[in-house]
C-alpha cells in the first residue's frame, strides 16, 4: 500500500489514522495546505485497506479551527466515528478538538473545542497527535506536548469519563510529568504521535522517535495501566527505509488498527525526498511472546 492524495499535483499525505465502520475501512489524514495556507483533514475509503479513494475532507468551521486542523485520531464507540484531532499553525496553543459522525463523513463539532491542552510547569501548553483507547471505564487521550522552552517532544495523556460527551470539562490530565520522553539516541528530541493498542491485558504504544526527516522511525512501548510505560526495544520496532526506498527519508507517525479478525496493522508516513511529498503505507504485526514483531 502507498496512498497519497494528489490535491494540487503534488502527492502528500500525513499522520494517518484508520477504522472500520460499518463495512468499510475510513482512513483520515492530514493534507498538504493549499491556496489558503492551511492544513486540512482528508477522508479515504477502502474495501481492503490497500486500495484508497479520497472522498472528501472534515470542514474548518470553529474559531478555534481558522488557522488550520491535521493529525487526526480515531476510534468507533457506540455506532459512531469520534475524530480527535489538532489545531495547527497556533504554536504553544494549539489544542486537541473533538467530532462526531454517524456516516464517516459529516461530523458535528464539540461546543467547546478545543477540548483538551496540558497544564503544568513540565511542559508549554501544546497538545497534538490526539491518540485515544477505551481502558475500563474511561477513554485515555494520548497526546504530544513540548518543554517550557518548546524543544523536546513528548508524550502526555488525559483520562474522561467513557459515557461522557468528551467536552472540554469531561478531561482530567492524568499526569504530572511526561510519561515518555526521549531518551535513546536514535530518539533525539522527539517522541511523538503515541498508536495505542491493547494485547493480552496489556497496552502497547507505538511511536514516532526523532523529528521528520531526521529520520523519524517508530519504537515501541508497553504499560499496565497506560500511564507507566517501558520501552520493549532500545532499537526502532520500524526504521526508515534503506537509501533509494520509497521511505529512505522516514518512517513515522504511527497509527495501529486491529481490524475485525484480530490482525494488527500498523499505518505510518514515509518519504524519500526530505518531506517534498509524503505517502502513507502499512505494515502486519505479528505477536509472540508478549513482544510485536513485523510480519513479512
Amino acid at each position: 500500500m502507498l496512498f497519497a492524495d494528489h490535491t494540487g499535483g503534488i502527492p502528500y499525505a500525513k499522520d494517518p489514522a484508520v477504522v472500520k465502520f460499518k463495512g468499510t475501512y475510513y482512513l483520515y489524514y492530514s493534507r498538504r495546505p493549499q491556496e489558503d495556507g492551511r492544513w486540512g483533514i482528508g477522508v479515504a475509503t477502502s474495501t481492503d485497506l490497500d486500495n484508497w479513494d479520497k472522498i472528501g475532507e472534515v470542514p474548518m468551521e470553529q474559531p478555534c479551527e481558522a488557522n488550520g486542523i491535521c493529525a487526526p485520531g480515531a476510534i468507533v464507540l457506540d455506532n459512531k466515528i469520534h475524530l480527535f484531532y489538532q489545531t495547527y499553525g497556533n504554536g504553544p496553543k494549539d489544542a486537541i478538538c473533538h467530532a462526531v459522525s454517524e456516516d464517516g463523513l459529516h461530523f458535528a463539532k464539540n461546543e467547546t473545542n478545543p477540548v483538551f491542552a496540558p497544564t503544568g510547569e513540565w511542559n508549554n501548553g501544546r497538545a497534538i497527535d490526539a491518540d485515544v483507547i477505551v481502558h475500563g471505564d474511561q477513554l485515555l487521550l494520548y497526546f504530544a506536548t513540548r518543554d517550557p522552552e518548546g524543544i523536546i517532544q513528548m508524550q502526555g495523556v488525559a483520562s474522561a469519563p467513557l459515557q461522557s460527551g468528551y467536552n472540554r470539562s469531561d478531561w482530567t490530565q492524568a499526569c504530572s510529568e511526561s510519561i515518555l520522553k526521549p531518551e535513546l539516541g536514535w530518539e533525539e528530541e522527539c517522541i511523538e504521535a503515541a498508536a495505542v493498542c491493547r494485547r493480552d491485558g496489556k497496552l502497547y504504544m507505538f511511536y514516532g522517535g526523532a523529528y521528520n526527516n531526521r529520520p523519524q522511525q517508530i519504537g515501541c512501548a508497553v504499560s499496565e495501566d497506560g500511564i507507566r510505560w517501558e520501552r520493549v526495544f532500545q532499537e526502532p520496532f520500524l526504521p526508515s527505509g534503506s537509501p533509494g526506498s520509497w521511505n529512505a527519508s522516514e518512517s513515522g507517525h504511527p497509527f495501529v488498527f486491529t481490524d475485525e479478525d484480530g490482525r494488527t496493522y500498523l499505518f505510518y508516513q514515509g518519504n524519500n525526498d526530505h518531506g517534498q511529498t509524503w505517502y502513507l503505507s502499512k505494515a502486519e504485526i505479528g505477536w509472540e511472546a508478549g513482544k510485536p514483531y513485523l510480519i513479512a
